[in-house]
């Protein structure tokens, strides 16, 4: 089959650093569905991979983590899909990967595609609505089906792939008084369109940016980046028993100033289950499956931006450029055709 990999981590300047090949369609494991892929995403984590992970030598490997498409066969165990049906899902941190023909993935982490939205549009939403979701309800605890207008959520980097998807998630399901950051006129309106009620400038102190909105201090913070950098601006703007959720990496992070506080720190990151095998690994099924229902109902909405086109190396490396650069909004695509 045909997939795009690399050999080893190089700039994505470089002609080699994607490349085409020509690979043996994958083994089933006995959870797993056989998927014909129809279209990908790119994530902030094919990028990170792809600069830092050294495959051993002689071998290349494949990145992809979102995708939707068709199962082609099951496994033996499999019990949640059958041939014939559209799915998407965002796959396992330590398999290979979707920017292939076919892509074997375990059912538990697999939901039904969105019967309003293209393959492409569908694409956009697994991985950045798992992290959303897990973020908000499970390591933020905000009550879900729950619609509580006194607190306030504030999402830095509202504009990007998770933020645009959290935006929406708590804007229709959980009352709160979402507050989204952004810097330019384009990010600032994307975070309107995508649900916010205020968007104020992460370029400027937090706390002034919230006290211009008349909301000194809140309940809630999911920083999605540079969360070193902002962490006193987040300890400022955080009430006592506030909850600060984070998906980044920074080198250190010193989160001794939130004691005086007992404010709560969580990571999230939607590969764990899939990473330790956890007992609730098919939550995420679960999740992907409340998701498309909600799409359909007409309650969120994709947040593809940008499509490639068709998925090849060239475009798979125009659109690592585009997520490399931080400048992206919303969620970059490719599809088969």
């Amino acid at each position: 089959m045909k997939a795009i990999g690399f050999h080893n981590p190089q700039p994505i300047s470089a002609p080699d650093s994607l490349v085409e090949l020509e690979l043996p369609p994958p083994e089933l494991r006995p959870h797993d569905l056989l998927v014909r892929i129809e279209a990908v995403s790119v994530n902030p984590v094919d990028v990170k991979v792809r600069a830092s992970a050294r495959p051993p030598a002689g071998t290349a490997r494949v990145l992809g983590y979102d995708a939707a498409g068709t199962v082609e066969a099951v496994g033996p165990a499999v019990t949640l899909f059958k041939p014939g049906d559209v799915v998407f899902y965002a796959g396992a941190l330590d398999r290979p990967g979707t920017n292939a023909e076919l892509h074997a993935v375990d059912e538990r982490v697999v939901g039904p595609k969105p019967a309003t939205l293209s393959f492409a549009e569908a694409a956009a939403l697994p991985l950045t609505s798992l992290t959303a979701w897990e973020l908000l309800f499970d390591r933020l605890r905000v009550p879900h089906g729950k619609m509580n207008t006194e607190d306030a959520l504030l999402i830095i980097n509202g504009a990007g792939g998770v933020g645009s998807i959290l935006t929406q998630i708590a804007r229709r399901l959980t009352g709160l008084t979402v507050i989204a950051t952004a810097s330019r006129p384009e990010t600032v309106a994307w975070c309107r369109e995508m649900g916010a009620h205020h968007v104020i400038d992460h370029r400027q102190p937090l706390e002034e940016g919230l006290k211009g909105i008349g909301i000194p201090q809140l309940r809630y913070v999911a920083s999605l980046t540079a969360t070193d950098k902002h962490l006193p601006s987040i300890e400022a703007s955080l009430a006592p028993h506030g909850a600060l959720a984070l998906i980044d990496d920074p080198v250190t992070l010193d989160v001794v100033p939130l004691k005086r506080k007992s404010i709560a720190v969580h990571w999230e990151l939607m590969f764990t289950p899939t990473l330790y095998n956890t007992p609730d690994l098919i939550g995420q099924h679960r999740i992907l499956s409340e998701v498309s229902g909600l799409v359909d109902r007409g309650v969120l909405r994709s947040t593809m931006r940008e499509d490639f086109g068709p998925l090849n190396a060239s475009n798979l490396r125009r659109a690592h450029a585009a997520v490399e650069s931080g400048r992206s909004i919303g969620k970059a695509i490719l599809s088969r055709h």
